[in-house]
């Protein structure tokens, strides 16, 4: 009888160590680098210089909640056309969000000189969502979406989403769930953001 309750006790203690190291091995699946560090707002806002006038209103209010919801986000789309759009819904309460921050982070600084990034904050809590982007500084801002009319819209499955937009304006592939790695996202912009219609 011993012998069976020290083998099971062996056996608990490998899962435990085996689950540990699984956890530590993904712990960086959310990192924008092999360093873990996304830029600040200051160093995107940097490397942002000299962006077009359209792209370079969106980098000075990085990091912001406007007003005006959804109508406001399709206005700010309205005046992108011409440029490829990349909308990211998130909340503060969805732990998904805050592991793919810090992707969006990396991915809109080296890349906001030619596409645009916008957000929609869904059904948050307006103190939580301006915590989470004091934490996660965003080159880019985000509009409240409190009664969640531009998720309903765009029939959207949950948060994160990501929305692509053509240079038209044309709707080009929504993304469910969180980008995990940079080269995911990038991937996806290329073939759905940068399309020519």
């Amino acid at each position: 009888m011993r012998i069976a309750a020290t083998i099971a006790a062996v056996l608990v203690l490998a899962a435990v160590v085996v689950i540990g190291l699984r956890q530590a091995s993904n712990s960086g699946e959310g990192q924008a680098d092999e360093t873990g560090a996304a830029p600040t707002l200051t160093e995107a806002q940097s490397s942002l210089r000299g962006s077009p006038p359209a792209l370079a209103a969106i980098h000075k209010q990085g990091a912001q909640l406007l007003p005006g919801g959804p109508s406001a986000l399709a206005e700010r789309l309205r005046a992108l056309r011409g440029y490829p759009v990349v909308v990211n819904v998130w909340a503060s309460w969805c732990g998904p969000c805050r592991q793919e921050m810090p992707v969006l982070q990396q991915v809109s600084a080296d890349r906001g000189r030619k596409v645009a990034f916008l957000g929609v904050d869904l059904k948050d809590n307006i103190p939580a969502a301006k915590r989470l982007l004091a934490q996660f500084p965003i080159s880019y801002p985000s509009y409240g979406d409190p009664d969640g009319k531009f998720f309903a819209d765009n029939k959207l499955a949950g948060v994160p989403s990501t929305i692509f937009y053509s240079r038209s304006g044309k709707r080009q592939l929504v993304h469910s769930g969180p980008y995990l790695s940079a080269d995911d996202l990038n991937a996806d912009i290329d073939r759905y953001a940068l399309v020519a219609k």
